[in-house]
């Protein structure tokens, strides 16, 4: 048994159909416990990795854990995963991870979270990821209302990556201990500027879309009202001083599933209706 946290998220609902395609018994813990969009055979459980008491019983009989990063609770969750017999974590991570910077917001829990697996005793995969091509869909508003596009950090050049990759490789990580130990570095296969991602959404949808890039001061207001400031500043310093290159292609994807990683607009082909 597989229990995937985070389940009705962007990378958990993609593992949680991946395994269950896979004939794998798989337990899908999400807060609110519901089975929307997740497969027929997936066992559907509630659970908060910030009260770790809800997670307990999830546990029972589970021999791998794919495990959301940045929850209180995440400690006590490994150490009550190892005593229920949990062999492997596969955790969800980031690049920035790797930098070191705990003084970074975003880089700092994802460090923490890696600590903590690394601390449990437990086999562990990381899988550090570049930003998502499902972030897209925040721009889902804007396309509904017309052509003109504001995008922020307009010359930051991103590997997105698929949380469909991140899923198949999480599936190979969770199944074997081929990949133990190791912190893999997923990114999709092209860097892409956020206006060719826009012209794509164009091209998919039949529209001549043009994105106009933010200044920062206007990129920094409309952050602040989605999210708290030091995820904010964190962002900036990723994209505008440049403390993380996303703009690197790598080959684990494909090194690790056999096939080459979704390019963008294969993903925007999937997801036209949600734009």
């Amino acid at each position: 048994m597989i229990l995937v946290t985070g389940a009705t998220g962007n990378v958990g609902a993609e593992l949680v159909r991946a395994l269950a395609g896979a004939g794998q018994p798989v337990r899908a813990l999400s807060r609110s416990g519901r089975a929307d969009g997740l497969p027929a055979g997936a066992e559907v459980t509630a659970g908060d990795l910030n009260r770790p008491e809800t997670v307990r019983d999830a546990l029972d009989g589970v021999t791998g854990l794919f495990l959301m990063p940045g929850y209180g609770g995440q400690r006590q969750v490994l150490a009550d995963a190892r005593a229920a017999g949990v062999q492997r974590v596969a955790l969800l991570s980031g690049k920035s991870a790797g930098s070191g910077d705990t003084g970074n917001a975003v880089a700092g829990y994802l460090i923490d979270a890696e600590s903590s697996v690394r601390e449990s005793g437990l086999s562990w995969t990381f899988l550090r990821c570049t930003s998502f091509m499902s972030n897209a869909l925040q721009l889902a508003d804007q396309i509904r209302k017309g052509d003109i596009v504001r995008v922020p950090f307009p010359d930051a050049y991103t590997t997105d990556i698929d949380p469909y990759d991140i899923a198949q490789v999480a599936l190979r990580a969770l199944l074997s201990d081929e990949f133990a130990g190791r912190a893999l570095e997923l990114t999709g296969p092209e860097a892409l500027l956020p206006a060719d991602r826009v012209r794509i959404l164009g091209e998919v949808l039949g529209r001549d879309l043009r994105a106009v890039g933010l200044t920062h001061e206007e990129a920094r207001a409309d952050l602040e009202a989605r999210m708290p400031k030091p995820y904010v500043d964190a962002f900036f310093s990723f994209f505008v001083d440049g403390t993380l290159d996303e703009s690197v292609v790598q080959p684990t994807v494909a090194d690790v599933t056999g096939r080459t990683p979704h390019t963008f607009a294969e993903w925007a082909r999937e997801h036209a209706d949600a734009f």
